[in-house]
């Protein structure tokens, strides 16, 4: 599927992108949130896929926030080949669609969004990684 920074960025479920990533041994998981985050929260493992290990790469910088200046170059560079799959997947989906929209602006052809992210929404105790996102969902994650 192609897309221009016009087109919307294909929202895709934590189980769908764990299947794309076993199916297609191109296809890259690339987690834009916070050194913070990968080191206390977690992070996807996807040693299981041919994937191997997702691209980590900081959407906004810990601890001011901003938007990286380097984002799209630092990523072309790991991931050149514009046709790769690229899965995108912060805390809840806001961080990572911005970036699937940036990489898309850049000339990438399959630039997907992963719904509820990692941790996915708060629950009623205002807990997160319960009710949707990558954790809940059951998919392999492992802690440093």
């Amino acid at each position: 599927m192609m897309q221009s920074e016009h087109s919307p960025i294909a929202e895709v479920t934590p189980a769908e992108t764990f299947q794309e990533l076993t199916a297609d041994p191109s296809a890259r998981l690339v987690d834009v949130r916070t050194k913070a985050e990968w080191a206390y929260v977690g992070l996807p493992d996807v040693s299981s896929t041919p994937s191997r290990e997702p691209v980590l790469l900081e959407w906004q910088v810990f601890p001011t926030m901003a938007v990286s200046d380097d984002f799209g170059q630092t990523l072309q560079s790991a991931c050149p080949d514009k046709s790769t799959a690229l899965y995108f997947i912060c805390r809840s989906g806001a961080r990572s669609l911005a970036a699937a929209r940036l990489m898309s602006a850049l000339g990438y052809e399959r630039c997907f969004n992963v719904t509820d992210g990692f941790e996915g929404p708060p629950d009623a105790h205002g807990h997160r990684g319960t009710v949707a996102g990558w954790k809940a969902s059951g998919l392999p994650w492992r802690q440093n």
